[in-house]
């Protein structure tokens, strides 16, 4: 049986010990290869379209192209739909994280994590599962999307999802795993899925990181830890 295509990594930071030290790590593993380095953001872009990796490392502050508006372009960018990005950010208070979700990253995390974290994170984003750093996620959302609220009123916004759907976006909200939302609803974990995927169609959510704030927004999930 032939083994899955390793996982693209793309690796966007100004400093050159944090991507060296990012890439040793990286070529240690035989499911993750490293395709390329950016020093800036108008760089990681670059790369992104030439390479097309599967997930970007995005530095949130970046010369010339901030890590948010490099994101933002990966995102928008024609033919760069799977590219995910996962921002990484010194300080767990930065108000920058959320606008890097709003922009179209996939999660966020902190420098300072340890190894195994950040390959979990890598894998994690790459297959589309779900929004990282658990230690500031929930916190930073909630602290933003309460200043930020959609101009549409929640009901409008969310007209276009059934009842159970609405239920399955709470729960992403709070951070479940599709298993842990089929076994909250007594549903399968692949009809869980199939209502994650519908909700995201619906509401035009790039990924699962965005529904996450959507349900944040709309009061459907409650940001208080």
């Amino acid at each position: 049986m032939n083994s899955p295509p390793p996982i693209k990594v793309l690796l966007a930071d100004d400093e050159r010990l944090v991507r060296s030290g990012f890439k040793v790590l990286l070529d240690l593993e035989d499911d993750i290869t490293v395709v390329g380095e950016a020093t800036t953001g108008a760089e990681a872009v670059e790369l992104a379209r030439a390479t097309r990796p599967d997930v970007v490392l995005m530095d949130i502050r970046m010369p010339r192209l901030d890590g948010i508006r490099a994101t933002a372009q990966i995102a928008q960018a024609t033919g760069m739909e799977r590219v995910k990005v996962l921002i990484l950010t010194t300080y767990d208070t930065d108000e920058n994280v959320f606008d890097a979700l709003q922009a179209g990253a996939s999660g966020f995390l902190l420098k300072d994590a340890g190894p195994a974290e950040l390959l979990h994170a890598i894998r994690v984003i790459a297959a589309g599962d779900a929004l990282l750093a658990p230690r500031i996620t929930r916190r930073l959302i909630g602290q933003f999307t309460a200043q930020r609220r959609a101009a549409k009123s929640a009901q409008d916004r969310l007209a276009v999802l059934t009842d159970r759907e609405r239920e399955v976006l709470a729960l992403v909200g709070q951070g479940m795993s599709n298993d842990e939302i089929g076994a909250a609803l007594f549903l399968s974990p692949a009809t869980a899925r199939t209502h994650v995927s519908r909700a995201m169609v619906k509401l035009g959510a790039r990924d699962r990181a965005q529904l996450v704030v959507i349900a944040y927004q709309t009061g459907l999930s409650d940001p208080t830890p």
